[in-house]
């Protein structure tokens, strides 16, 4: 197919145009470049001087003193902890089970056992007004002996349970108490 003159002139005036379009968007982008390189050596320096100081000192001020109180206040929490389990909460419940041992080792003693059977078999009416055993002579003391166990260890246990989770006031360090060093502010 044969292109008239006029066709191949408008052609080869495109192809001209193209080309310097095809210039001026190089150097266009050859410009930007330029001036990204620039704002991102800009952007370096701003950061390395202004940013990261900043970031810096507000870490220095605000985020490490708060994890040191939070880690002191952390560990004083657990040692009071430690404390109320070692000094309440073990010798309750050693108190407790020691007391659960004692009426057992009570029940078990012949004596003992020779005046409630005397108790329950002479005096039935006598037993169940001071409440050591019914009337009925096929149930025996153990039941109530091992209900008052159970009551003196709930108990305990219970007293144990108080004492560790009860809110004392000094178990907490206000921030005015709390000094920097060398601030040269003395708590209060």
């Amino acid at each position: 197919m044969a292109l008239s003159r006029k066709r191949k002139r408008e052609l080869t005036k495109l192809k001209g145009q193209a080309a310097n379009l095809w210039d001026d968007q190089r150097e266009v982008l050859e410009r930007a470049n330029r001036v990204v390189r620039e704002a991102s050596r800009h952007a370096r320096s701003y950061a390395r001087e202004e940013v990261a100081p900043r970031a810096r000192d507000a870490f220095d001020d605000r985020v490490r003193p708060a994890v040191a109180s939070g880690l002191s206040a952390t560990r004083s929490a657990a040692s009071v902890g430690r404390e109320r389990l070692v000094d309440d909460v073990f010798p309750a419940v050693s108190s407790a089970l020691g007391s659960a041992l004692a009426i057992l080792e009570v029940a078990k003693d012949p004596r003992v056992r020779d005046v409630l059977k005397k108790v329950t078999t002479t005096g039935g009416k006598a037993a169940s007004r001071v409440g050591i055993a019914k009337a009925t002579p096929n149930r025996g003391p153990g039941r109530y002996i091992l209900i008052g166990v159970g009551v003196v260890a709930l108990a305990g246990i219970a007293y144990a349970a108080w004492q560790t989770l009860r809110a004392d006031d000094d178990l907490w360090i206000d921030d005015e108490d709390v000094t920097e060093p060398g601030s040269g502010i003395q708590p209060s």
